[in-house]
């Protein structure tokens, strides 16, 4: 007796290896994935101006990304103490301007670099709801932090507009890396906020947005995140407490997933290889000075400099500095 609805996904005509660098945007699922694949050592970059949600705002970034663009006084804003951008998320701002300004635009200069050089780009969509000013010409914002609700006004964009935006967008990112290969997602997490109701209606004009354009292209692939969490995994067990963000058991299930769709065998079993050591790194021994204790310790070591020798382009200098102690 089967639990769970079967889903074996093909592979895609292109596939992530060690050697490409990867540029993950949008909401904060594609944190989650991000932050497996770089604990699995992949070269990411995630979210340069933080958290997105809308592909409004997605796109506006990329746009600044190709560009390099340089942030000044006039771009920010102050409110509760603090120095913000409407385009970044909080996680910028802070009580010194110049600090601010310093912060957003060394995250754009290597934002701009690492696009250049990137072999993929992840976006993942969370909302089709954006949010614009009211007094100045009802400008899109990436982020409220927490101005009063007067302060703007709540817009549903219609799919035939998220389409044109991700189309310049798109034609953008290939003139400027004609190698780019973009991976779109739809946030799994749902925005309950906005109504039962409403949300299902963002994420569908997502989903149509999407498959336009995976539709009309041979470099830009769809990987189902939202689709394996609502319809595969469509139990509250696979949920934090919130019952709207996917837990531990969920973000590791969809990861394999997109390793099953976007990678080959030697690559995810070189995966398994780095994910051993890590956990290895991240264990604490209540006794280390034992002999058990530096036999693990040099016994890792080793595992580490054979993997490091063999694919020397994998960045393990954490795992080497870490075994190398205590011995």
């Amino acid at each position: 007796m089967e639990f769970m609805l079967p889903l074996e996904l093909p592979k895609a005509s292109r596939l992530i290896n060690y050697q490409q660098k990867i540029l993950s945007v949008g909401s904060c699922f594609t944190e989650h994935i991000g932050n497996a694949l770089k604990d699995l050592k992949f070269q990411v970059l995630q979210n340069p101006n933080g958290i997105l949600f809308d592909p409004g705002s997605v796109c506006s970034s990329l746009h600044s990304y190709i560009q390099n663009k340089q942030y000044n006084d006039a771009d920010l804003l102050k409110l509760n103490e603090l120095w913000h951008s409407w385009q970044h998320h909080s996680r910028f701002s802070g009580i010194n301007k110049d600090a601010v300004l310093q912060k957003i635009n060394s995250s754009q200069t290597t934002a701009h670099q690492f696009l250049k050089e990137a072999g993929w780009l992840i976006i993942t969509l969370g909302s089709a709801f954006s949010y614009r000013l009211v007094n100045e010409a009802l400008q899109p914002v990436a982020n409220c932090h927490r101005a009063p609700a007067q302060t703007f006004a709540k817009y549903l964009t219609p799919i035939n507009e998220i389409i044109e935006d991700l189309e310049n967008t798109i034609d953008q990112l290939t003139s400027f890396n004609p190698t780019l290969s973009i991976i779109f997602t739809i946030s799994p997490v749902r925005h309950i906020r906005d109504g039962v109701v409403e949300n299902n209606r963002s994420k569908a004009r997502l989903i149509e947005a999407v498959h336009h354009m995976v539709n009309n292209s041979d470099h830009i692939f769809y990987f189902p995140a939202y689709e394996v969490l609502i319809d595969i995994l469509r139990d509250y067990r696979f949920y934090d407490v919130d019952m709207v963000h996917p837990n531990y058991p969920a973000t590791e299930f969809v990861l394999e997933k997109f390793q099953q769709a976007f990678m080959n065998v030697e690559t995810v079993q070189l995966s398994e290889e780095i994910k051993k050591l890590v956990i290895a790194r991240k264990h604490r021994s209540a006794n280390p000075q034992t002999e058990a204790h530096k036999k693990f310790m040099h016994t890792h070591l080793q595992k580490t400099k054979d993997l490091k020798s063999r694919f020397p382009f994998l960045s393990l200098e954490q795992e080497l500095e870490y075994f190398s102690s205590n011995i």
